[in-house]
């Protein structure tokens, strides 16, 4: 199995739009509000899962595509577009090899999305190339310093070696590294950093979330053989809900910081 069809497979396991729903769906609209999309725009979201951020564009009168590496997730993008009453093109796409013509599109966005892809480089010149000179790119990534960062370190104690060659994800959460990346090919780059807010009734029910419907977790505990390491992953997650929990009873609210991305392209 190649590395790209280990990723897609990676991703396919467990629930995705259940897990989204549950999360990050809030996050479209306020993507799609900071990029500002209007009407009669062209819009590829990037790493669109299932649609959180492509179906709010679309809903915003925009023409979308939805780009990402597992195809699988698109059955039940289609079933929520059709829910919002809003229609939009589904395309597989590598974020750093996107199947689209340069200067494509007046809006690029990924949430949580391109930040996966190993070779950072590509994945910026790739968001730059699709986008019209004077468009915008806007992106929302998890930074090392949150609790999404502490979760990723804690996943990666028991997954698999990067790919070679591969950079971490939370690098994308960095303001030096974002700006790097982009260097010169943007006339503006605005770096703000914000939080949401994950809920459950319990930290059973969050432990049970991630277990059973987000692909990374699923495809982690099928890979541990031995039961004593699958309740240490278990104690390992709870722990760290215990860190991070805002929440009074037994309620759960874990605070998320993220770096939201506005670049804007360079005029030719």
């Amino acid at each position: 199995m190649t590395t790209g069809s280990a990723v897609r497979s990676m991703w396919a396991l467990g629930d995705y739009h259940r897990f989204a729903k549950a999360t990050v769906w809030g996050l479209g609209p306020l993507l799609v509000k900071a990029c500002g999309v209007t009407a009669g725009q062209r819009v590829l979201d990037v790493a669109a899962g299932t649609g959180n951020v492509a179906i709010r564009a679309a809903q915003a009168g925009a023409t979308v595509v939805a780009s990402d590496v597992t195809p699988e997730h698109f059955d039940a993008g289609r079933r929520a577009a059709r829910a919002a009453g809003v229609t939009l093109e589904w395309i597989e796409g590598d974020a750093a090899s996107l199947p689209c013509a340069d200067a494509e599109f007046d809006v690029v966005t990924s949430c949580f999305g391109a930040m996966f892809a190993p070779d950072h480089q590509a994945t910026a010149n790739e968001l730059l190339r699709v986008c019209r000179p004077g468009g915008v790119i806007g992106m929302m990534n998890f930074t090392p310093d949150g609790a999404g960062g502490d979760f990723f370190r804690l996943l990666s104690a028991y997954a698999p070696p990067p790919p070679p060659g591969a950079l971490p994800p939370l690098l994308w959460g960095t303001e030096d590294h974002v700006r790097k990346l982009y260097g010169n090919g943007v006339s503006s780059l605005a770096l703000t950093r914000h939080e949401y807010v994950e809920t459950a009734s319990s930290a059973r029910e969050y432990f049970e979330l991630f277990r059973d419907a987000f692909g990374p977790m699923v495809a982690i505990y099928a890979s541990l053989r031995e039961q004593g390491e699958r309740a240490e992953l278990d104690a390992a997650f709870l722990q760290f809900t215990e860190r991070w929990n805002r929440g009074t009873g037994e309620g759960v609210q874990i605070p998320y910081e993220y770096l939201l991305v506005i670049a804007r392209k360079q005029m030719l």
